[in-house]
């Protein structure tokens, strides 16, 4: 993927009516193979029902944009800010995280039509010279909030059917991969001063302002993705059952899960078996590693005498290698940058909270949406996380 893949030139005249309309139709199609008892699951609580995904981006659009910018908006359902608000505490209570799966009301199809009338009002608030130039970076946020939303959605019900006992398809028909299966090169980079963080026009979160540079000694990083053959090397050479390879945390992880390969593995009648959004199959031994966390790359890295790459090195590389297959894991810690400020009000609350205990990954993957990537995003989960569509590149 090129880093300027979602870049968007500042345009007073740019069709947001079709870029709003474009977005908020591709999750109606990420959900369109489900069946009505998928959208209202939720197995973990990291995991939110489709429902609720479908019903939160739409949320946003009414709390952020109609309700303080439309003359004479109504709200569809007053009680919706208390069951769709995420995490803003700024906007007021909220159903907790782990009573999404509790909301069997609003059914599915008083989400939908919560859906169908905002996007009316948004037609009409586009249409009518609503929407001022100061406004235009809110939209452009509940934009690209909407394509990661499109992301965890398509995660979210991986993990709600590959945790059904059946194993169904999400789609039926064969999903083509592109995988490369050329030899690894290793890249080599020579120590100096490189400079990372995001530069240019158009749009970005704020975790990637503050472009700086930064010393980086000598490196090197391989060209390629670790694969499933690699990786089962590891797991069929005992990797699980050898501590000295992970982390303190890690090893507890381990154990207290009884952990003996990625999520989606399973060993049944003496083969491995992978479950994909085509349903269970044999690991395709080619493909690469998908859905390990922050430990489980780390020990395999180290049981190759190499490691994780940093996100500096990452960036630096990035223009040397293909990414956006797996969301990669790197081994920095989420931090802000130098002159990292937060915004005032609730959107303050989008990045700089969760900046602690979180470790960042890097590029894309195959679950981001068209137009949802660049080399300088910053993506962030906890360490023994394995639901997101992540990988291994290996460094030294």
């Amino acid at each position: 993927m090129k880093k300027d893949a979602l870049l968007v030139e500042a345009n007073p005249h740019k069709n947001w009516l079709k870029k709003y309309t474009e977005i908020r139709n591709h999750s109606v199609e990420i959900c369109s193979p489900l069946e009505i008892e998928d959208y209202v699951v939720q197995p973990i609580v990291d995991v939110s029902p489709p429902k609720w995904h479908l019903g939160h981006t739409t949320w946003f659009f009414e709390t952020f944009i109609l309700q303080p910018n439309f003359p004479g908006y109504e709200v569809f359902d007053p009680q919706y800010n208390f069951v769709f608000n995420s995490y803003y505490e700024t906007i007021g209570a909220r159903v907790i995280r782990t009573d999404r799966g509790n909301l069997s009301r609003p059914s599915v199809s008083e989400v939908f039509k919560y859906r169908e009338y905002v996007d009316r009002k948004m037609n009409e608030f586009l249409q009518n010279g609503y929407l001022t130039e100061s406004l235009e970076p809110l939209l452009e946020l509940g934009l690209n909030h909407e394509q990661q939303h499109q992301e965890l959605l398509l995660t979210d019900i991986k993990y709600i059917l590959g945790h059904n006992p059946l194993f169904p398809a999400y789609k039926k028909e064969h999903i083509a991969k592109k995988e490369n299966t050329e030899a690894p090169e290793i890249l080599r980079f020579s120590e100096g001063i490189y400079e990372i963080g995001f530069n240019g026009e158009g749009f970005c979160f704020d975790n990637e302002l503050g472009r700086h540079k930064v010393y980086l000694n000598d490196f090197t990083i391989s060209s390629q993705l670790v694969t499933n053959k690699e990786y089962l090397e590891f797991v069929e050479a005992g990797g699980y059952e050898d501590f000295r390879h992970w982390h303190a945390e890690g090893w507890d992880w381990v154990k207290q899960n009884s952990a003996r390969s990625p999520l989606y593995w399973h060993f049944i009648d003496g083969k491995w078996m992978n479950y994909t959004l085509n349903g269970l199959h044999e690991i395709d031994l080619e493909e690469s590693l998908c859905h390990i966390n922050f430990f489980e790359a780390s020990a395999f890295a180290s049981w190759k005498g190499k490691r994780l790459p940093t996100e500096a090195e990452w960036e630096a590389a990035s223009e040397h290698f293909e990414w956006g297959k797996r969301w990669e894991w790197t081994n920095s810690a989420y931090l802000p940058y130098p002159g990292f400020k937060k915004e005032a009000g609730a959107v303050g609350e989008y990045n700089g909270k969760f900046m602690v205990n979180q470790m960042v990954l890097r590029g894309a993957s195959a679950a981001t949406p068209p137009g949802h990537s660049r080399n300088t995003y910053r993506n962030f989960f906890q360490t023994h996380l394995q639901w997101q569509f992540t990988g291994i590149r290996l460094a030294q």
